[in-house]
């Protein structure tokens, strides 16, 4: 709690984001009250209006006020509006699931070998498939070996290695189950080179590409490459006008948890909310992108942001949330990294004893990721972890705008491209987070931003969070958009967002 020379460092935190401290303000405005948490309503009013930059007395008033209101929730008690007359619930519930399994090799360097082969073959089927070369693809990387300076030729394989060279020029070197080839992106002046070699700086380890060039000595100098990528895709309309809600993040347990504002949500979805009844008594599907608790030893001291210290309790609040939905929406979960599961990837879904007495029909726990068919609109749910390795390795990708990375996620085929990166995957026999089947959405969450677009008709959705700002997300400047619920409304093809952010 804030104390003695707490509007001296209000002001040092708030400095960094360009917001002065009115002359107003006293210490005493900040008794007992986190000097974070008012940093994290400054943040979020910065989101709001690009013209706040000073905080007076009153400002600091309104938000004291609002942080003791979600400190001590009231008890939750949500019923169903009496004359609230939803179509959803006349509606027959039509899905299917199709989950990534989660297999195991015994860990030798032969188990490894056969998850990079099974990468390698299902994304080279898929180049081949959508992509015609102009030179032809060799059958091999060995035989380049043979093959005379001046041959145009098309190769394909796996980056294992990427240089900048002394010449400034990038080299990478891709493998395939028999040889290497070395391939240059010359750093020219022509229109052509410049505009190749600014393609080729958004190379990373481990993915699978096709690159037409020219022999030179031991290289190939490239003139073109290709990511396995996907095909511009027929977007999908129902004849039924259901909706479907996407939400990740909700940190059950963490003290940022916006618990009034989450209860707010599950109001709306019973009609019991003033914001569009409309299209809540529309919403047939919700799918949860995991991170439904905050966890328990995730991260270093921890149990100093926490508000429920037990695992199996955070659990029984969250399903006691989810237990209020209506019976006739389908809710979809799968876990993220702050849930009680393995964290390497793919994961299985949360174990009978997480889950608890809880049961519900309409309740479908999954793994991470999961492959969804609603109403005829084909979605793949995915966490997002691989987030945290794209956005540290391609030029252009921020934690501000998730879209663009979830962008290059989609032309690798595959969900987690960089091995050994931030996020862990199963060594096994398969490799599971290629994307073999291209949706019709993309779900993901983890970096607690909005972000939604479109790429070759596959609609991109990035659903936030419900945990206030972070002492850990203020030391990185990082800005949430919590309280922002996605809405698919698969008759009119499409999105509109839910603010739930302020309280009633």
């Amino acid at each position: 709690m804030a104390g003695e020379n707490a509007v001296k460092e209000l002001v040092k935190k708030l400095s960094k984001f360009g917001v002065l401290v009115a002359a107003d303000v006293d210490d005493g405005d900040l008794a007992d009250i986190e000097i974070g948490a008012i940093v994290s309503r400054v943040l979020e009013r910065m989101a709001s209006d690009s013209n706040f930059s000073i905080i007076n007395k009153i400002d600091i008033a309104n938000m004291a006020e609002e942080i003791r209101l979600e400190k001590s929730p009231k008890p939750i008690e949500i019923v169903q509006k009496s004359d609230f007359k939803a179509y959803a619930s006349e509606v027959d519930a039509h899905y299917s699931i199709t989950n990534k399994t989660t297999e195991y090799t015994n860990g030798t360097v032969d188990g490894f070998v056969s998850y990079f082969r099974s990468r390698l073959d299902r994304l080279r089927k898929i180049i081949v498939q959508h992509r015609n070369s102009p030179n032809g693809m060799v059958a091999s990387l060995e035989g380049i070996k043979s093959y005379s300076n001046g041959r145009e030729i098309t190769a394909l394989g796996m980056i294992s290695n990427k240089i900048t060279t002394k010449n400034g020029n990038i080299m990478v070197v891709i493998e395939d189950e028999t040889g290497e080839a070395k391939i240059i992106f010359m750093n020219g002046t022509s229109k052509q080179s410049l505009e190749l070699f600014e393609k080729a700086r958004h190379l990373v380890d481990d993915e699978v590409i096709a690159v037409s060039g020219k022999i030179s000595g031991p290289f190939i100098i490239a003139s073109e490459f290709v990511w396995p990528d996907i095909p511009i895709n027929e977007r999908k309309q129902s004849e039924e006008d259901v909706a479907i809600a996407f939400i990740s993040d909700v940190h059950v347990g963490s003290k940022y948890f916006m618990e009034r504002n989450f209860s707010n949500f599950i109001k709306w979805l019973n009609g019991n909310y003033e914001k569009r009844e409309d299209l809540a008594g529309k919403v047939k599907y919700l799918v949860v992108g995991g991170d439904v608790v905050d966890g328990i030893g995730v991260y270093p001291n921890q149990d100093r942001t926490l508000t429920v210290l037990d695992i199996y309790t955070q659990y029984k609040i969250f399903f006691n949330f989810i237990s209020m939905i209506p019976e006739y929406i389908q809710v979809f979960v799968i876990p993220g990294n702050h849930d009680a599961v393995q964290s390497a990837e793919p994961q299985p879904q949360l174990s009978s004893e997480l889950v608890g007495d809880f049961k519900a029909d309409n309740v479908h726990i999954l793994p991470n990721p999961s492959f969804l068919t609603l109403h005829g609109i084909e979605i793949l749910a995915y966490h997002g972890t691989s987030l945290d390795s794209i956005i540290s390795a391609i030029p252009g990708t921020s934690y501000a705008k998730p879209e663009k990375a979830m962008t290059e996620i989609l032309k690798r085929r595959h969900l987690s491209p960089i091995y050994g990166g931030r996020s862990m995957i199963v060594p096994s026999k398969h490799d599971n987070m290629v994307i073999d089947k291209v949706p019709d959405i993309l779900h993901m969450g983890h970096v607690h931003k909005n972000g939604m677009a479109n790429y070759h008709g596959v609609d991109i959705i990035n659903s936030g969070t419900w945990q206030s700002t972070t002492d850990y997300q203020l030391s990185l400047g990082h800005v949430p958009t919590p309280c922002i619920v996605p809405i698919y409304e698969a008759k009119g093809n499409r999105f509109t967002t839910i603010n739930f952010e302020r309280p009633e």
